[in-house]
């Protein structure tokens, strides 16, 4: 096994296949169970949540880390299927010492994994994942006996998130129609619940879960569906979440996409014109994938973009060491720091919907300005990593590129966190320039690592 299990979300591979095997997650609990009886406040008794998302492997990984939890005498609460912000949430405001989050998010049905909050609501810092993979690997080789505790779900827990969310949305959403297309995931029952309280006519897709549907053709990564569906039942606004419902892409009653960065622009022209930055110098926070058109349109309203690595956690390190309230990504992970401490789906469509509502402005309207260059991303599945830096014929087809885009556009070559993938993305100005360099550089890095 790879001696590193904690990757950019948690601990995440194929449900059943190291490190996601019964030896492995019994241990993780273990360990987390023994991190958090030494964290308890005042020495009282340690309290953990669970929750799961769809996939069919969630209740045994459940009872396996609750297993292990419970050897270390922590108790243990279990949402049952729940979102990652729901969990975040409920870690934050609860009396629990730390958060388990069962998901693989966007993944295929066969992955899944474990992500934990501590009790600020926020991802363990990497020096505590660190810690906690030590004394996994130390468990392994003492060899404790897995075993299973079974869970009875406490559905109080998901009512007070579904009771926060909706307390978060000002007005109400009377006589609105939205399609929400829950990828057969985490909101699949909770977000129609949730929109249809404060009075939407909500049109459900992708809320029949069956343990192995989840995000397939549906959901935040395939919004064409639920494109086709707005404009079919004219709708004023469609909504798409992922697996574990962290992610959001919206879809306008004329069928335009809003990605991430559509519902940032939306968020920070809100912030400008209701004095949301609290005096601060105006600035979202997004990462390396986000579009040029984007941050001109940003700069033309006179806010800036500041740019980190891909993943919410290094966007809400960004947005806390500047003091920003809103930041994200272009995959839908939106961060509204007054209201959460993680991406949350349903949070980032009430956000927009509420933005809508207050401007008297359709979702075309407040994107007005806002020209999306052309961008290509193109996965590159390798058998051996090696650095980027090492590969000449890499470095040469980027240098070529750089040169050819100049500042028409730029370039971004990096590894996926979560898998053996090299993600090459080219943008530009000029689509015939896009397509010319990603196959190029794409190409390159076949022949060097495939």
């Amino acid at each position: 096994m790879s001696r590193q299990l904690f990757g950019t979300d948690g601990i995440r591979g194929v449900a059943g296949s190291p490190p996601l095997d019964r030896d492995t997650v019994f241990a993780f609990g273990c360990a987390l169970g023994e991190w958090a009886a030494g964290n308890a406040p005042h020495g009282g008794l340690p309290r953990v949540v669970v929750g799961t998302d769809t996939r069919e492997s969630g209740a045994w990984l459940a009872a396996l880390a609750a297993g292990g939890l419970g050897r270390a005498g922590v108790e243990v609460h279990f949402a049952g299927l729940s979102t990652t912000p729901g969990v975040a949430y409920l870690t934050r405001v609860e009396d629990f010492v730390a958060g388990v989050m069962i998901s693989a998010s966007h993944n295929p049905y066969q992955d899944n994994g474990l992500k934990v909050f501590d009790h600020s609501g926020f991802k363990l810092p990497d020096e505590v994942e660190h810690r906690l993979e030590q004394r996994i690997f130390a468990l392994l080789e003492e060899a404790p006996e897995p075993a299973e505790v079974d869970l009875e779900t406490d559905s109080s827990l998901d009512r007070h998130y579904v009771d926060y969310l909706a307390s978060t949305f000002g007005g109400r959403l009377d006589g609105m129609r939205i399609v929400l297309d829950c990828a057969h995931g985490s909101a699949s029952y909770l977000a129609p619940e949730l929109f249809t309280r404060l009075g939407a006519e909500a049109v459900g897709m992708g809320c029949s879960p069956d343990g192995r549907n989840i995000n397939l053709d549906c959901g935040a990564l395939h919004v064409e569906s639920l494109r086709r569906a707005v404009l079919e039942h004219g709708a004023d606004c469609g909504a798409a979440f992922d697996g574990d419902a962290d992610r959001c892409i919206m879809v306008s009653s004329s069928g335009r996409i809003l990605d991430g960065d559509h519902l940032l622009l939306i968020a920070a022209r809100d912030l400008l014109s209701n004095g949301g930055f609290d005096g601060a110098r105006p600035a979202v926070v997004a990462t390396v994938m986000s579009n040029l058109g984007f941050e001109r349109a940003l700069q033309s309203d006179g806010v800036r973009l500041l740019r980190a690595p891909v993943g919410d956690k290094y966007v809400l390190e960004e947005m806390i060491r500047a003091g920003l309230p809103v930041g994200g990504e272009q995959s839908g992970h939106i961060i509204f720091r007054r209201y959460a401490t993680t991406g949350d789906g349903m949070l980032s469509a009430l956000r927009t919907l509420d933005a809508s509502v207050r401007a008297g402005r359709s979702l075309d309207e407040l994107v007005a300005g806002f020209d999306v260059y052309p961008q290509k991303l193109v996965n590159v599945r390798f058998k051996v990593k090696r650095p980027i830096e090492d590969l000449p014929e890499v470095q040469a087809a980027m240098a070529d590129a750089r040169e050819d885009l100049a500042e028409r556009g730029r370039i971004l070559v990096r590894f996926s966190g979560t898998e053996p993938l090299a993600r090459v993305m080219v943008e530009a100005a000029d689509a015939f320039l896009v397509e010319r360099h990603t196959a190029r550089i794409a190409e390159a890095i076949r022949a060097a690592m495939c």
